[in-house]
């Protein structure tokens, strides 16, 4: 039976560790915290899983609170104008629903059952010196804990990084208590609001630790009106100026979180950090190799939401890829192939995302605003955040853009 370390508890990191253990590998799942933990820690994500990275879970039987959390129908854009009100405002429909599940109720309940599942769960905080004494006796390391000093081991790709700073202050709160859109009262979806040259406030549904809530996250451009959380502990604080930026810069969402309320004590979360691709071989000291796992070798900014989605594409990814490789060696060669696989997948999200961290080109401008008039477009654009790849077909250049508005104007004229 091959021996294989998972370091990181993670999406990532449980889900290949879970995938593995049912294929009957002997895992080994190195974490920093207990499940307990990680229960009562403070919230780690903003995360929305689209179809294709759910039915990765499906895959595995650990859709465990699928019937508990809402079900995201669609994906709704609006922009602000120069007064403050919607220049843009509209919802695509998702073809498969969405949903977001807290990972501190995730991540605990799957460390869970991996133990109780007979996997070997280690409490401890990784080093790269660990790593090179472990590396002797497993088969494979696997990386997923995507931050400290273990990132260290997996050296920049500036080929495929554009960006060595952040690109956004990012501000987290998790609420209970958000009156539903008056438009659309019974509809959940995830509501992207883009206000331009100032950030983005991102609102979801989501599950909880205290069940049904909702997430309220602003992008601020650094240096800008929304990079003002750096430095704020108190979480009471923290929401405050959550609302008094929507109330500037979003009336129509502050309008109906008047009465929202933290979900608990470690319900915020502030950050940044640099979107940054990395070199998938880790070296140890010993002449050891790791293979960097998700947000550890391809790191996203959340403006797209595809972080939690790629972890779960990346595990799928490679869970196949080990699989296949039976009792070979995992040597370099096949750390980078499986990698490069993954790679095929991802290379759109880090595309898609680094797109919408600059100003957005007219014909981008264009289509956000045409599809308000035309569902299809709203439709296609909300399907997109399942599957970036497409919009290599209309998004990033001006002559596809052009020619898609002008196909889908004409059935939608010629079925008028």
């Amino acid at each position: 039976m091959r021996k294989i370390l998972v370091v990181g508890a993670g999406q990532s990191g449980l889900q290949l560790a879970l995938g593995l253990q049912s294929r009957g590998y002997e895992i080994t799942l190195m974490s920093n915290r207990t499940a307990d933990e990680i229960r009562s820690g403070r919230v780690m994500s903003t995360q929305c899983m689209f179809h294709t990275a759910l039915q990765h879970e499906r895959d595995l039987q650990l859709g465990f609170w699928e019937s508990q959390a809402p079900r995201i129908e669609g994906l709704g854009v609006s922009v602000t104008g120069p007064d403050s009100t919607r220049a843009v405002d509209w919802v695509g429909t998702l073809d498969g629903y969405a949903q977001s599940v807290d990972q501190r109720v995730k991540m605990a309940g799957w460390m869970e059952t991996f133990a109780q599942r007979g996997g070997q769960l280690v409490i401890h905080g990784a080093a790269v010196s660990d790593l090179d004494y472990f590396s002797r006796t497993y088969d494979l390391v696997l990386v997923s804990a995507g931050k400290g000093e273990l990132v260290s081991m997996f050296g920049r790709d500036a080929s495929r990084s554009p960006y060595d700073t952040p690109q956004r202050a990012l501000a987290v709160a998790y609420v209970h208590g958000l009156g539903p859109r008056p438009e659309h009262p019974d509809y959940d979806a995830v509501r992207c609001n883009l206000v331009p040259g100032v950030g983005e406030l991102f609102v979801m549904p989501t599950l909880t630790t205290s069940g049904r809530a909702d997430i309220l996250f602003w992008e601020g451009v650094p240096g800008g009106p929304l990079d003002v959380f750096r430095g704020i502990k108190d979480p009471a604080e923290h929401l405050s100026l959550t609302l008094e930026l929507m109330e500037r810069f979003t009336p129509w969402e502050y309008a109906r979180a008047t009465k929202v309320e933290l979900t608990d004590a470690n319900a915020t979360l502030a950050g940044r950090y640099a979107p940054t691709v990395r070199h998938p071989v880790g070296r140890l000291p010993g002449g050891g190799l790791a293979l960097g796992v998700a947000d550890v070798v391809v790191a996203n900014d959340p403006i797209t939401g595809q972080g939690s989605n790629s972890a779960s594409k990346c595990a799928a990814s490679y869970l196949e890829s080990i699989v296949a490789h039976g009792d070979r060696p995992f040597d370099e060669a096949w750390m980078q192939t499986a990698f490069d696989r993954y790679w095929e997948t991802a290379r759109h999200v880090t595309k898609w995302t680094n797109a919408m961290l600059g100003v957005p080109p007219e014909h981008v401008l264009n289509l956000i605003g045409a599809a308000g008039g035309l569902p299809p477009v709203a439709d296609r654009f909300a399907n997109g955040f399942n599957d970036p790849a497409d919009f290599e077909n209309f998004f990033y250049e001006p002559e596809k853009t052009n020619a898609y508005l002008a196909e889908v104007s004409g059935a939608v004229g010629a079925g008028a």
